[in-house]
């Protein structure tokens, strides 16, 4: 949100300087659009007579690099591969190995050259537009529209493969417009239809459906089809690759089906297999897309598959380069055990799949970097250590930004590995659900000072299969996120696994959160038996359920500021409630998963101690669960949930300011009581450890501005509340971020 300290700053310049060399030394050579790979690649630009200048490739200055790093009568210091301005289509992967590392004194450098924009392309450009004069693809455009849709062949601008959507995943061709996403012909054109119903007839019971919801039919199940309402669908000419994507049985699981089959007499739609993982249920919501039909709206366009036609309107006259269509399927760049490499200042964009890979090594950075337009998460790191990404842009991504995967569960060994200074943006635009800004796993990695806003789902995850352990989380400003989905966190934690724990959340800003799904929105998620987790000083505004334990054990939240939430804290212990399958004789999960990491030998007996006494102390229930010492002011404070109390939960030496004090919920949902501001009998329970109940102003500088920050003579301060740095949260400036609101050329 501010500048950061400049103590602070010189810490952090400190870590990511690993590879920096001793001397300023430099070998150097060039690519560019003007060059030529039987130059010397040792000029910046051709020289006047012709003879030499800088390399043409990427591949060429790579394997220039190689043989001036093994010449034993090279310069020490630090080798820089400067890449011209200009767009430069990859059609395979950059792959650099082993061979191509620096080291800590001779780093390596692949940058754009100072003050020019450079983008690697993993598209082509689509030319030759004209108008449309096919009678029989005319007869199925609504006339209105027939001079502003132009057509041209994929085929003869070099792209062969079409692909197909992923049901999963999204990824498929995609249209570009001036930098932008351009939208499949849809219907709707804006919003959502809702299944009209799911029939319970048919020859064959395709999903048996979960009855967990307590509807009168068991959510998802279904015989094959669904029923839609209206009669658009008459319209649309018989086509075996008309698609819907849709939320079919709960709010937090999209995907993509190909329709085997429309009966538009019965409106009924058959999805061709493999169906929905959940199955399908009434009033979720879907469209319809991939119809030349509803080809009605500037931005929207459509392939004929098979012969290469591409139908657009466009929303502005057409100029040449204005139009890019995705081809490449691989990564752009690999990183395969190298280290000391840094990749500064590239535009990736336009690719079916992803940007950079980062496979194991060390002192990888990719710093200052945009990526844009892409079909696939952007950067995947994996393994390695001190593995990062850092001061970079991402934004009009089709599923995620950041994967970062590291470090050793047997040994607990952190990688280090790190998105630091990251403004991530516009992200899960294909695949909503699921498709963070960063996601980690393993153990030791480091989300901090990110920007993260505008997204379906979730902001922050560490994934169900490997939350890890020791993770630190910190600095981060998410806000508008959960924009379409439900059950959701805007940093979220479904671990299943008692033995993931260290983790630690503390000095984010998490704000204006929506969750229209079913369950709603949190801020920080610490789903399905997250435990051992601290939620240390973070800020939270209009978000949700705020701090949300989902029946974990040895969490603490303490020295919070929450302002309007409902609530701001939350404990329940689904483990003997809805959730107890995890506990029982059949399954025994958590026993099994515990045993498998060894969780009595060092070093999880030593670092985690209370697992030694875990199982012999009423695993399923959330026992040793703090909160403490937080601020809570403007809505409602505590939500007990499963008959949870007191004497299980510690609440204490909070300063409490909400209408609604405390909502409780039996196990069996028979009973629900509500405690308002005011109320005497819980006024006593909290003031009897030592909260504080009041109707006042905790002491805010200038709630009406966001400042959340208290005034030196806060009663809060009193009960031990210490100061949030909260000018320090947020994106800072630094040698790649010369700006706080940075956009790619």
């Amino acid at each position: 949100m501010r500048f950061f300290s400049q103590i602070l700053l010189a810490l952090l310049l400190i870590v990511f300087s690993n590879c920096s060399g001793t001397n300023n030394s430099e070998t150097a050579f060039y690519v560019s659009l003007s060059g030529n790979d039987s130059w010397s690649g040792t000029l910046p630009e051709p020289d006047s007579g012709m003879t030499d200048g800088p390399f043409a490739t990427l591949g060429k200055a790579r394997n220039a690099l190689r043989v001036a790093k093994n010449d034993p009568s090279s310069k020490s210091g630090a080798y820089t591969i400067y890449i011209r301005g200009g767009s430069y289509q990859l059609t395979n992967t950059l792959e650099l190995s082993k061979e191509d590392s620096g080291t800590a004194d001779s780093p390596v450098t692949w940058r754009a050259y100072p003050g020019e924009n450079v983008h690697f392309i993993g598209g082509n450009v689509i030319d030759g537009f004209e108008p449309v004069s096919n009678p029989a693809v005319l007869k199925r455009i609504d006339r209105s529209f027939h001079g502003k849709i132009v057509k041209a062949n994929l085929t003869h601008s070099g792209i062969p493969d079409f692909g197909e959507i992923d049901p999963t995943s999204g990824k498929r061709l995609e249209l570009f417009f001036k930098h932008k996403f351009m939208t499949i012909a849809r219907y709707p054109n804006e919003g959502w239809l809702t299944v009209a119903d799911v029939p319970q007839t048919g020859p064959k019971r395709i999903h048996e459906g979960l009855d967990r919801d307590k509807s009168t039919v068991p959510r998802g199940r279904h015989y094959g089809r669904m029923t839609y309402s209206g009669d658009r669908p008459d319209k649309w000419a018989e086509s075996d690759n008309i698609w819907v994507h849709g939320y079919w049985a709960w709010d937090w699981a999209d995907e993509y089906l190909r329709l085997a089959k429309i009966d538009t007499s019965k409106r009924d739609i058959y999805p061709a297999e493999p169906h929905h993982g959940y199955g399908y249920k009434k009033d979720q919501r879907f469209y319809f897309l991939n119809i030349l039909e509803e080809l009605d709206t500037p931005g929207e366009w459509y392939l004929d598959s098979e012969d290469g036609d591409l139908y657009f309107w466009p929303p502005e006259p057409l100029t040449d380069g204005d139009a890019v269509v995705s081809v490449m399927e691989d990564t752009m760049v690999s990183l395969d055990e190298t280290s000391c490499i840094t990749i500064r200042g590239i535009v990736f964009e336009a690719s079916r799949g992803g940007a950079v890979t980062i496979r194991g090594g060390a002192d990888n950075t990719l710093a200052g970097c945009t990526f844009r337009n892409l079909g696939m998460t952007a950067v995947k790191i994996n393994g390695g250590t001190n593995n990062g990404v850092l001061s970079c842009d991402m934004y009009d991504i089709a599923s995620g930004g950041v994967d970062l995967h590291g470090g050793d569960l047997a040994t607990l060994t952190p990688a280090g590995n790190y998105a630091v200074n990251n403004h991530i943006h516009d992200f899960g635009i294909r695949i909503k659900t699921y498709q963070p800004a960063v996601q980690t796993t393993g153990v030791g990695n480091r989300i901090a000072h990110n920007l993260i806003h505008d997204a379906p789902h979730t902001g922050i995850f560490l994934t169900t299969s490997n939350v890890g352990n020791d993770h630190i989380i910190e600095y981060n400003e998410l806000h508008s996120l959960a924009k379409e989905t439900g059950d959701v966190g805007a940093i979220y934690l479904c671990a299943r696994n008692y033995t993931f724990r260290g983790t630690v959340i503390r000095h984010n800003y998490v704000h204006h959160l929506f969750g229209p799904g079913l369950h709603g929105v949190m801020g920080v998620y610490l789903d399905d038996f997250t435990s051992g987790t601290t939620v240390y000083g973070n800020v939270f505004y209009k978000a949700g359920r705020a701090s949300f334990v989902g029946g974990g054990r040895d969490n603490t939240i303490e020295n919070n500021i929450y302002v309007e939430c409902a609530p701001s804290t939350h404990v329940d212990a689904r483990g003997i409630g809805w959730a107890k399958y995890y506990f029982n004789d059949n399954t025994a999960n958590f026993i099994r998963l515990m045993e498998e990491r060894n969780y009595r030998e060092p070093p999880y007996s030593e670092k985690y101690p209370e697992l030694l006494t875990l199982l012999d102390d009423d695993p399923a229930i959330p026992k040793n669960n703090t909160i403490v010492r937080n601020v809570s002011y403007g809505g409602t404070w505590l939500n007990l949930v499963n008959g949870m109390d007191f004497e299980t939960v510690s609440v204490r030496d909070n300063y409490i300011s909400d209408p609604v004090l405390h909502t409780w919920r039996s196990n069996d949902d028979s009973e629900n009581l509500t405690y308002e501001n005011g109320d005497r009998k819980m006024t006593e329970i909290l003031e009897a450890n030592g909260n504080t109940v009041t109707d006042t102003d905790p002491g805010f500088v200038d709630a009406e501005n966001e400042n959340f920050m208290l005034k030196e003579d806060s009663p809060a301060y009193g009960l031990g509340f210490k100061r949030i740095p909260f000018e320090d949260i947020g994106l800072y400036i630094d040698e790649f971020r010369t700006t706080l609101n940075k956009k790619a050329e």
